[in-house]
Parts: C-alpha cells; structure tokens; sequence
C-alpha cells in the first residue's frame, strides 16, 4: 500500500507514541525509520548500554566549541524503533512543574502542568500504583530499581548529611531533593517506547512499519504536505498520505525540513534547494543540558570497574541476567540523583544530578582502569543557544550540529555552582567511607582554575530540543497544536518542538508529545 491516513517519519520515543496512538485509534499509518528493529539482548540488557554499537546509535559530533576550549562534543542519538529510548539510561523523569507552566506562559496555549499530566499518566503504567501524579495503565512501564549499586545508595545519604532532603518521587509534589531514580523497565529489561506502542501492534494490518528506510524528502504540492520519499538502499520510493508527522529528532527533523525546502531561505540557497517555505526558526534555537562529570577512583569493588574482579563480577551477573532478569546487569548506570538550587532568583531547581558507580570518561567510550564513581552536574535551563544546519544535501549524512556551549556565562556561573556542591557531597561521611581520589584535583574554589576544568571536560548530557520550536507567534515553526505554521499536512512531535528545555531528562517529556500529537492529528482529520 502507497497511501496512508498518516505517515510518521521516526519511530523514536515521540513518533513510537504518535504511531501507536493513531493506529489504535483505527487510522492506517505507515512509520518510516532509518534503523532497525533494536529487538536483541545488547538493546533489552540494561548493563549493556555502554556497549550498544552504531546500528542503534548515530554517534553524531557537534562541531568545535568555543565554549568547551574548541573541542567537538559527543552527541549520541537512537537510531532504529524506540530512537534515544533504546539506548538512553532509562531514567523516568518529566522535568519541573514550572517547565510547562512557563511554555504556557510564552504562548504554548494548553500546555501548561495541568494540561500536560493526564498526557504522562495516560503514557504511564507506574508499578507503584496510580495516584495524583502517576498512571498504571499506560503502556510505558516505570519501575523501581531493585539491585542499585551500594554506592549509589551511600550517595543518597552523602546528600542527606548535608541536610539536602531525599526525594522519593521525582515526578510528585515536589523535584527538589535526592533519592534513587525510577527507570523505564520491565522485568528486568529496558522498556523502550518501541515495546511500549509499536510491538504490541506489530501484525496490525493498519500499520505498516519500514525499518532501514532512510527519509530523503517529503513531498510537497500546493502547499500541503502530501507524503513523503525514502530511500531503500540505491532505490527511491514515494508514499502519500492525508497528514505526515516529522518525529526524526531534534537533529534529523530540521534536516528533513531543510531537505525538503522548510528553512532559513538564505541556508537553503547556499545549499541549492529550492524553498518551499522560509522558515528562519528551523534548525535555530538549539538548547542542550551542558553537564561536567566529576570522577573519583577508590579502591573499593563496590563500583564498576576495569579490573580482573570487575570483569568475573560482571560475567556472573551477565549469566544471572540471561536465567532471572536479574542482579547488577539491571543497572541504569545513572542509578541515583537530584535536583537543587544553586543560583539566587531561579524559579526551579537549576542544577541536576546523576550518579554513576563507575569512572566515567569520554561517555564510556575510554576505559578507566580501576574502580571508582562519577558525579554528573548539568545546567537545566541553559541560556546558551545554538543551531543544526546542513552539511550537504546528503540526507544519510550527519547535519553540522552547534550546541554553542557556554556562550552565556550565566551558564558557566550555574555549572561552577553544581560541580562545587557535587565535591561537597562526595566529601561527606558516607562517600569517605571509600576514600575516594579526586581524578582531577584542583583548588575548586578558585573560579579560574574550575572554569578552565569545566571547559576542557564538560559536555552534553543528551537533551538537545528547540530546533523545531512551538510558540503561540508567527515565528515559531509549529503553533500550540504541533501543526507547521504556512503549511498543510504537516505536524512535528520530538523534543525538537520544546520551546525551553525542561529540567530534567526529555525522554518522558518527548513520548507525551506524541501522545498529545496523536490526539491532534486524529482531530484534524476528523474535522
């Protein structure tokens, strides 16, 4: 079949919800994705996420930042059913209450907290039960952690020495505090929003699921989106549909709009494609949580390690896993964390905390001998902006990626503030207990020298949004209902359409998107 009720480009974390939704709902949908099926135990195994290979990662770079001494950052992104949710660190987060009220506030109409938090308890099978904040009947299962490591659990009391309050729920009341962090898994194996909404409907003849097809365009006429063409190998393949839902990601969605002649007009000339529709905002407005990990070794096996103990350690628990769905290969590696406020006049807590029980350098991707913990700080609601443009007209090559980092000092200054109460918890009594060595000692109180640190080793922390912004004005590039602005046809639902980043992680937030997208699309074509 070639025509469709809806065509959903990217079977991630918001376009597997929008998918899913719409297909329940009886509408005949085809979802495009450029990766594969991301059904095999390196993907499900949570412990393996350090090791999930390009098949399922598109390992995209940034380009040299200024900020970080001209260094290019690490930008992973999912590729394949599920997007990021396959490789991300499972940890279940929707951001601050504010977050939504102020996307309100800046004309988002209708998605203020209270409009939004039907849309996560209804995404939300929470096995603690259903209260206030949380769903059990949704299809995403949040779960929590049953094997966390010591060591994350002596960093829960490290912050409560410090009279910091724990935190039991993340998503209740109240974000502030520290506590262990709810995952997206189910018996033992991540939870990806794939297995969430398109596995269970996989053999419904009214979606239609293509896997390593590659979006070259979607298709235009009369200035109405009317499908879209893809890539099969060397072959090219057309197919229409009433509505076409762009949920590629904050990279890959103003890529394919920019292919497609949807983008700065001035960018698109120099890249000699034709405009369809000048739209400064695409690509703009990139924001992404800057983060610095703080790194401590420790001669204690309580953490992972690269050590002979380390490696028979972990071959157990990889057979105990295989037999049980049990043990330390549960880990979501960012097993712990918090939230506070560092900055004087911030409305929500600014700075964001993970806790791994491991070394970690260079994203896992340089092997650390020995054992020992890290300590993530990230910004929250960075003042940084950036952008994604085009490198060529390639549409399998990577677009230039330009988070900006730390071109706002008030970035820096927020970041210096996290990373100081981050040695502040790890010298408290219950992190001395493994006598821990700082990696990279300096004064930390001398502005300069940390500065200089956090600009040598600070990176993301993988929440790129805005790059498709929504916004109640003319200028945003889709309005509050997700449909592009100055054309028909066409909705985005990703993190891409955030306005302002949310504090916390975005793989929640973004599979609420494609709920409330599916609910749009339905009602426009109903109309």
């Amino acid at each position: 079949m070639d025509t469709f009720d809806v065509i959903v480009v990217g079977g991630g974390s918001a376009g597997s919800a929008v998918a899913g939704r719409l297909a329940q709902s009886g509408k005949t949908v085809c979802l495009l994705e450029a990766g594969g099926r991301n059904d095999n135990m390196r993907v499900k195994t949570p412990g393996f996420m350090p090791f999930i290979d390009e098949k399922s990662n598109y390992r995209f770079e940034t380009v040299p930042q200024k900020g970080l001494n001209g260094r290019t950052g690490y930008q992973p992104r999912g590729k394949g059913l599920g997007g990021s949710s396959a490789i991300n660190a499972m940890v279940y987060i929707r951001g601050n209450a504010w977050d939504y009220d102020n996307w309100a506030a800046l004309g988002c109409t209708g998605w203020a907290f209270e409009d939004v938090l039907p849309y996560f308890k209804r995404a939300e099978h929470n096995e603690r039960g259903a209260d206030a904040f949380h769903g059990d009947h949704g299809p995403l299962n949040v779960a929590d952690q049953h094997h966390a490591n010591p060591g994350s659990l002596a960093f829960v009391e490290a912050a409560t020495q410090l009279q910091l309050p724990h935190n039991a729920d993340f998503n209740g009341a109240k974000q502030d505090g520290f506590g262990l962090y709810q995952v997206t898994q189910k018996g033992g194996e991540r939870w990806s929003a794939a297995r969430a909404y398109v596995e269970p409907l996989r053999g419904n003849r009214n979606l239609d699921v293509r896997i390593g097809v590659t979006v070259k365009r979607l298709e235009i006429a009369d200035g109405q989106v009317t499908g879209a063409t893809y890539l099969v190998g060397n072959k090219e393949r057309t197919i229409h549909a009433r509505g076409v839902v762009l949920s590629a990601g904050a990279f890959n969605s103003p890529q394919i709009l920019m292919l497609s002649g949807i983008g700065p007009a001035q960018h698109l000339h120099e890249m000699g494609i034709d405009v369809a529709l000048d739209r400064p905002a695409v690509g703009a407005d990139l924001q992404d949580h800057i983060d610095y990990v703080s790194s401590w070794e420790s001669k204690s096996r309580d953490f992972f390690g690269d050590s002979l103990a380390g490696t028979f350690r972990m071959a157990k628990a990889v057979l105990e896993h295989r037999r049980k769905r049990t043990g330390i290969m549960t880990t979501c590696f960012a097993e712990a964390g918090g939230f506070w406020t560092v900055m004087p006049g911030a409305p929500a807590p600014d700075i964001q905390w993970h806790f791994v029980p491991a070394m970690l350098e260079d994203h896992g991707r340089t092997k650390v001998k020995g054992h020992g913990f890290s300590l993530h700080a990230c910004v929250l609601r960075p003042e940084s902006r950036g952008t994604v443009r085009l490198a060529n007209t390639d549409p399998t090559a990577a677009p230039l990626i330009d988070p900006n980092f730390l071109d706002d000092e008030r970035d820096l200054a927020t970041l210096r503030a996290g990373v100081r109460l981050s040695h502040r918890i790890a010298e408290a009594p219950a992190l001395q207990e493994y006598a821990p060595q700082d990696r990279y000692p300096i004064d930390i109180n001398d502005d300069a020298a940390l500065d200089e640190l956090i600009r040598n080793r600070a990176d993301t922390v993988y929440h790129p949004v805005g790059t498709c912004r929504m916004g109640g004005d003319a200028d945003s590039v889709v309005d509050p209902t997700l449909k592009a602005r100055g054309i028909a046809g066409l909705w985005v639902a990703d993190a891409s359409i955030m306005p302002r980043l949310v504090s916390g992680n975005t793989n929640a937030p973004s599979i609420m998107i494609g709920e409330r997208c599916a609910d749009f699309v339905k009602a426009s074509l109903a109309a």
